[in-house]
């Protein structure tokens, strides 16, 4: 049976941070207004929630739902609504990533809202509900989630014949043919934070879980190194761009040809077509390389939930609400338009709106997004200071890609940098 992202807060009392917020009551929850009637508020920041929030409203009447843009969770979003819950005047509902719910449930900042889920597991992947389920408990409900595949320039693969690899291994080798057909021609880029995590995820190179009633800590594992090691050799072997994921010179490398692959999400579809307009056309989607031959393995990075915040006197109107938002054909419709989200709920996986797309040369890329989402792992675990470990893992990252360290040493330093901040917050850490 594999380990579930619930086993590690089985034990909440033990891993809960020693600062965490007190339950709180305040009305900007949201209260009844009459009997029967509901307000409450819902802060994020994703394109196209406003527009749900609308739809939501006109079709229930007796929920009045207020939407408030924040900042991006890593922007400042996530410290406002913390400190919102601990004055007590939190909003009912907040966009979390699923990342960051177990930094929330550390600090005491969710609202248990599992009487009202009923059923609900059946509805999503497994991994994206066991992102909001802590024990028994149920946090939010997901909402998008981000399977991973390869994202490749068939033109220039057509051009040197070389086919979509299945195997990591092929994907070295298509490399090396690449940057032998023109020097200035690469595999891939330097990949950071949960892009990394996406590559460690499929490999079942865990990053965090439990024994007994603390915390483990597994960055530095035999498995981690494994991943790191062959992320390494390609670097080494210079077949890794220098241009930074998401930088202008990264853009123009994937419209140009110069930079043949993202191995990324399913929201890098929108990322690659807004960014590399030149590239119209040119690209395409095969699954995600295996580690054997044969295997389906995916890695996930991405994807958020609607989250209940502690002092949500609401609950039922604020799960009616998240489960809408994340299963609603229309609503999520819209979201896919304008945020390039991807479907938590299973039945939501062939929308309309997930349609062939032009700039992939017409091919119907999602239906390799929608076989690869259920083979993501759901054993995967979020750590409980999530924030500070990228933070330390991208500092050491971004010295390895250009060759001041390497990958394994990013991962250990930060493994013992967030250890020792488990420590200082007051967190159990196994031996």
């Amino acid at each position: 049976m594999k380990r579930s992202f619930i086993r590690f807060v089985g034990a909440a009392g033990v891993l809960t941070l020693a600062f965490a917020a007190t339950g709180c009551s305040g009305s900007a929850s949201g209260t009844p207004s009459t009997p029967g009637k509901a307000s409450i508020t819902f802060w994020g920041w994703a394109p196209g929630y406003e527009d749900a929030v609308n739809a939501f409203n006109a079709g229930h009447p007796d929920i009045k739902v207020t939407y408030q843009t924040v900042q991006p969770g890593a922007k400042g979003g996530y410290q406002k609504m913390l400190n919102a819950v601990k004055a007590g005047n939190a909003p009912c509902l907040a966009q979390v990533g699923y990342e960051t719910m177990p930094s929330f449930a550390a600090q005491g900042a969710l609202q248990n809202v599992s009487k009202h889920a009923g059923s609900a597991k059946q509805e999503y992947q497994s991994a994206a509900w066991n992102a909001v389920s802590l024990g028994k408990a149920v946090y939010g409900a997901p909402v998008d989630t981000g399977p991973m595949a390869l994202f490749y320039n068939k033109k220039l693969f057509d051009s040197l014949g070389l086919k979509p690899p299945t195997t990591w291994a092929e994907y070295r080798a298509a490399g090396e043919k690449i940057h032998a057909s023109d020097p200035k021609r690469f595999i891939s880029s330097p990949y950071l934070d949960y892009d990394y995590a996406g590559l460690a995820w499929q490999a079942g190179a865990d990053w965090f879980g439990v024994d007994k009633d603390a915390w483990k800590v597994n960055m530095a594992s035999a498995e981690n190194k494994k991943v790191a090691d062959y992320w390494q050799g390609l670097a080494n072997d210079g077949l890794i761009s220098s241009a930074p994921m998401y930088d202008q010179a990264w853009y123009t490398g994937l419209g140009n040809g110069d930079i043949a692959t993202v191995v990324g999400a399913v929201w890098q579809a929108g990322v690659i077509k807004g960014g590399a307009k030149d590239g119209d056309g040119q690209w395409a989607v095969a699954p995600m390389p295996q580690w054997q031959e044969g295997d389906k393995k995916v890695g996930n990075a991405g994807g958020s939930a609607t989250a209940v915040l502690k002092g949500c006197e609401n609950t039922a109107a604020a799960w009616e609400f998240a489960h809408w938002l994340g299963t609603d054909k229309q609503a999520f419709g819209t979201l896919v338009e304008k945020a390039s989200l991807y479907p938590a709920a299973n039945d939501l996986l062939h929308l309309p709106q997930l349609k062939a797309d032009p700039y992939f040369g017409g091919q119907q890329i999602y239906d390799v997004f929608a076989a690869a989402a259920p083979d993501v792992d759901p054993g995967w675990t979020w750590g409980p200071l999530m924030t500070s470990t990228v933070a330390d893992l991208n500092d050491g990252l971004g010295k390895a890609w250009t060759g001041k360290g390497t990958i394994a040493q990013a991962l250990g330093h930060a493994q013992d940098s967030t250890l020792a901040e488990m420590r200082k917050q007051g967190l159990a850490v196994a031996q």
